[in-house]
């Protein structure tokens, strides 16, 4: 052991305390935990054996489990991570006060009271500090130390100790950023619940399609579980309470969830369930098939753009004779070239083999000729997104394709069953919706519409898993899964520039380093388009128009002026253009 160990107290067992108690047992401290409900000791205690982190290099336990504060008297520094209550918290500083001897640093977890008056309330000011927490504790994951006008020098130091035994990282958030960053998140995680709530999508896929279309560590539903069902929505009635916004006023189901003590991993039960040492038990997933994609041997793909190149792209990569229509012979030759271009860099990443990637190409047939889609299996449309273009194509796919042939629609906006009317054979159609870029992105939605055949469906994702994808099946809604969550978020981020000034780097870092999000909301709005996402909010607020999908005016301004984020440089952030060659 390297560093001199600490007796340390937690106070309160649930999603923040239980895994600080847990990483400060196998950095070698000496730790206390004090909770009040039997039970949760007695989970926290099975948890911890099981897991090993409370035995020292010789084999002893170094952990104490009880529900009496009064074991607290020789800790160095305690750490209380109750509920978010003004008077909770002030009661239990108080009785620690009393309890550990005057050397002792109080710290508290609290995440929107006023440290100032929980430390002057403890009865030593000069000894209590804070610790910001935004998501439960994980090595490497964010902590910011708080300290005050008054604190003492010693008892700061004490705690920045502490941290970088445990292995967090020692960050500074900033209290309005992360009152931000919470916000945001929290409404996120609200609407994430109210979704699978209304029977639209199941809980494993919702998270599936967040997870992998967004890049983010945990699904929204697993995040939530970690978070604390109790501490989210208590959070989300003060919020609601502050603003009178409805993108706070908790769902139905996470008001039943609190109720019925279903408070998330803590207690073995939330939107998921986990075993008795706090792992994730899967649910039940229904029994693949093939879907009869043995008999899809030839795709086409209609388009030239970025996705149209991207898609074909993987299904050549897959083995597939692909067919690619392109509207001119020019648009041909560039979609060929780019593609090579781009398998020849996944050879270079080693991601194929030279043979692979000759195979590949050779399976690609490019021409600007509707008619060589006749023979194709199924037929994937990836043209502009613009209904009036794609109903054309589909009209005219109707009028070329083979009788059986499935025709597939890659929109992420617009009406899939629009799509299917205008083929002449609804049954026969389904979305895919890729994500960009489609060489490396998992995600593909499925979408089906009232009239698309189960079998269809089947192939959908059949096809999918042979290309290497993930699917996620969903009812035909604008939005589908991860739009119809993500742009309303983006959306707040944008309205809270109107109601008070925001620093815009220091929210996106709140997000970022607080829930381990790989983009703030500005930078990601930046990143898609404003142009695409004022696009995407205003088809959202066409089919729900409820305020939080309402475009704000400043998106909406912002677009007018041609700030188009990253492409025209100018966005929410300046990006320097990059220099020419």
């Amino acid at each position: 052991m390297v560093h001199e160990p600490f007796v340390v107290g937690i106070v309160g067992l649930g999603a923040l305390g239980e895994p600080l108690l847990r990483m400060l047992c196998a950095a070698g401290h000496h730790v206390v935990g004090v909770e009040p409900e039997v039970g949760v000791l007695a989970r926290v205690d099975q948890r911890t054996k099981a897991a090993d982190a409370a035995r020292s290099a010789d084999g002893d336990f170094t952990l104490t489990l009880t529900n009496d504060t009064a074991a607290l008297c020789r800790a160095d520094l305690v750490i209380e991570t109750v509920t978010e209550d003004l008077r909770t918290k002030t009661e239990v500083l108080r009785r620690l006060d009393s309890v550990c001897s005057d050397h002792t640093v109080l710290v508290s977890t609290t995440a929107s009271l006023s440290l100032t008056h929980l430390a002057i309330a403890s009865g030593r000011p000069s000894r209590t500090l804070g610790l910001r927490l935004l998501a439960p504790p994980a090595p490497e994951s964010a902590a910011e130390p708080v300290r005050l006008a008054m604190s003492d020098d010693d008892a700061v130091e004490a705690l920045h100790r502490l941290l970088r035994t445990t292995g967090l990282r020692s960050v500074a958030l900033g209290p309005v950023p992360s009152r931000d960053a919470t916000a945001l998140v929290y409404a996120f995680l609200n609407r994430a619940v109210a979704l699978c709530a209304d029977g639209y999508i199941g809980h494993e896929d919702l998270d599936t399609a967040l997870r992998l279309g967004c890049g983010l560590p945990l699904g929204p539903l697993e995040m939530l579980d970690g978070l604390g069902v109790d501490r989210v929505h208590s959070a989300l009635l003060e919020l609601w309470r502050q603003t009178d916004d409805d993108a706070f006023r908790p769902s139905p189901l996470l008001t039943s969830m609190v109720r019925d003590g279903a408070l998330g991993r803590k207690t073995g039960r939330g939107i998921h369930r986990y075993d008795d040492l706090g792992n994730r038990l899967p649910s039940a997933q229904p029994v693949e098939t093939d879907g009869g994609a043995e008999g899809v041997r030839t795709v086409g793909v209609v388009g030239s753009g970025t996705m149209a190149r991207g898609i074909a792209q993987v299904v050549a990569a897959a083995g597939l004779r692909t067919v690619v229509v392109t509207r001119t012979q020019r648009k041909a030759v560039d979609v060929r070239a780019a593609v090579d271009a781009s398998l020849t860099s996944a050879v270079r990443r080693g991601v194929l083999t030279v043979e692979q990637r000759r195979t590949a190409l050779d399976l690609l047939d490019i021409t600007d000729a509707h008619p060589a889609l006749s023979g194709c299996d199924l037929v994937i449309e990836a043209t502009a997104e613009d209904p009036d273009v794609k109903h054309a194509v589909f009209e005219r796919l109707g009028a070329v394709c083979r009788p059986g042939a499935v025709l597939a629609t890659t929109t992420s906006s617009l009406s899939v069953g629009a799509c299917a009317v205008a083929s002449g054979r609804p049954e026969a159609v389904l979305g895919l919706h890729f994500f960009n870029p489609a060489p490396t992105m998992r995600l593909v939605e499925v979408v089906r519409t009232a009239d698309t055949r189960p079998d269809v469906v089947a192939l959908g994702h059949a096809l999918c898993r042979r290309l290497g994808k993930t699917p996620v099946e969903c009812d035909d809604r604008t939005g589908f899964i991860v739009n119809r969550l993500l742009f309303p978020y983006l959306a707040d981020a944008v309205r809270l520039l109107e109601r008070h000034d925001v620093d815009i780097e220091e929210t996106d870092h709140a997000v970022r380093q607080g829930f381990g999000f790989p983009m703030g909301p500005f930078a990601l709005l930046d990143t898609i388009g404003l142009d695409v996402s004022l696009a995407i909010l205003r088809s959202l607020h066409q089919a729900f128009p409820e305020p939080d999908m309402k475009p704000p005016m400043l998106l909406e301004q912002l677009v007018a002026q041609g700030c188009l984020g990253r492409k025209s440089s100018h966005g929410f952030h300046r990006t320097p253009r990059r220099r020419r060659l």
